[in-house]
């Protein structure tokens, strides 16, 4: 095996997830808090173009690797519909969901050794598409104290001149934090001040709650554009993780690049997918509203009960669908017979005495926290929260 390949850890989201429908799967009792993925279906409209387009014999057959020009058309009008941004078709390129295209993008603009600015607590992909692009991940960490958001000044200090790349990302996964306009403009004119390229991944852009507002990075900081990749896909927004479609939006020779190298790892993203996305994107966001109102419902639900576990602090997450609790303070306690050391061990216990599955902070670089999705039924949500309640009621010194 490859150093390189051999080097790699399994996504930590997906081996919870898997491990918790394999216990229903054998009927156990199990709620599973681990994959970020909405429990709505995809809307009707998207799959039954993509019905149409099964029985189209011209989606038989291999179309352009970067992308359906007519998907690529339809992403470039919802990019300046929804974050005011204008782009040429030309600066698309449709991946195979969102991870594919955070990979193509490091890949076409990393050479070895060169490192990538990588706030944390971070998703846990991040930082091995950049190894395996040849770079060099440097985690800046923030804690519950900012809302998990990192300042200029942290930024700055882990500056280097190997630095290339500074990956941003709001609203973000693991944590739900949103930055305000001045934050990040701020952030991104540091970048273009110290002349950074940007990777920006846009895929939670229409889950942001309360007075929280997404807001377009290069929008804010045009000296940016030039310098600049977007990411984004239908998977969050359309309850389309399934279908694996994604993009990235950037300098027409990165995307020529990236292109260049989707066309022999994968070539073009399935045909009927693209159909169902194109339906997608050109749509209006009517159902995208009603999922956000269930969202933002089972946020507060969760952040609430959560907050009312002694040595649990969660702070609000104002996008995404996610909550990121410190449990700093339970850690070495005993609980059923059991001293957990670190949140791993903690999250394992949670399984094992409840049946509740989470993912451990350490999957995103912080240790002493867990993620729990909200993108789940209400009464599970109510249940899952409730078993790890009365389980960490019972810690004791």
């Amino acid at each position: 095996m490859s150093a390189r390949i051999g080097a790699i850890s399994e996504s930590a989201t997906l081996a919870v997830d898997a491990k918790a429908k394999a216990l229903k799967a054998a009927g156990r009792p199990v709620i599973g808090f681990g994959a970020g993925e909405p429990d709505f279906p995809t809307p009707d409209y998207i799959v039954e173009a993509a019905v149409e387009a099964c029985r189209d014999p011209k989606f038989h057959r291999y179309t352009p690797a970067g992308g359906l020009p007519e998907l690529k058309k339809a992403v470039a009008e919802k990019t300046l519909r929804d974050s005011g941004y204008e782009v040429d078709p030309s600066q698309v390129l449709v991946t195979n969901g969102g991870k594919q295209a955070i990979y193509n993008a490091f890949a076409a603009i990393l050479d070895p050794g060169d490192e990538v600015i990588v706030p944390a607590p971070y998703w846990t992909t991040y930082p091995e598409s950049i190894r395996l692009a040849g770079g060099v991940p440097v985690e800046v960490v923030a804690d519950e104290t900012t809302g998990y958001r990192v300042s200029v000044e942290q930024l700055e200090a882990a500056r280097t001149e190997r630095t290339k790349v500074l990956l941003f990302v709001s609203p973000s996964n693991p944590t739900g934090a949103v930055y305000g306009e001045e934050d990040a403009k701020a952030i991104g004119e540091w970048a273009a001040e110290h002349g950074l390229w940007v990777l920006t991944d846009e895929i939670y852009e229409h889950l942001v709650y309360g007075d929280a507002k997404f807001t377009s990075l290069p929008v804010l900081v045009p000296a940016l554009r030039d310098k600049c990749i977007i990411v984004n896909g239908v998977a969050k927004t359309y309850a389309m993780t399934g279908w694996r479609v994604g993009w990235v939006i950037g300098p027409q020779d990165v995307v020529k690049a990236a292109t260049n190298l989707q066309s022999h790892a994968t070539s073009n993203v399935s045909n009927v997918a693209q159909a169902a996305a194109i339906a997608a994107v050109s749509g209006d966001l009517d159902a995208v509203a009603e999922m956000r109102k269930a969202f933002d419902r089972r946020r507060q639900t969760m952040v609430r009960m959560l907050n009312e576990i002694d040595g649990v602090f969660c702070p609000v997450p104002e996008g995404a669908f996610y909550a990121y609790p410190s449990v700093k303070e339970l850690l070495g306690k005993e609980i059923r017979g059991k001293r957990p050391q670190t949140s791993v061990e903690l999250a394992a216990l949670i399984l094992d005495e409840v049946e509740v599955a989470v993912v451990p902070g350490e999957a995103f670089g912080t240790p002493g926290y867990l993620r729990l999705s909200y993108a789940l039924g209400d009464e599970d949500l109510v249940e899952g929260v409730s078993r790890i309640q009365k389980l960490l009621a019972e810690a004791k010194a």
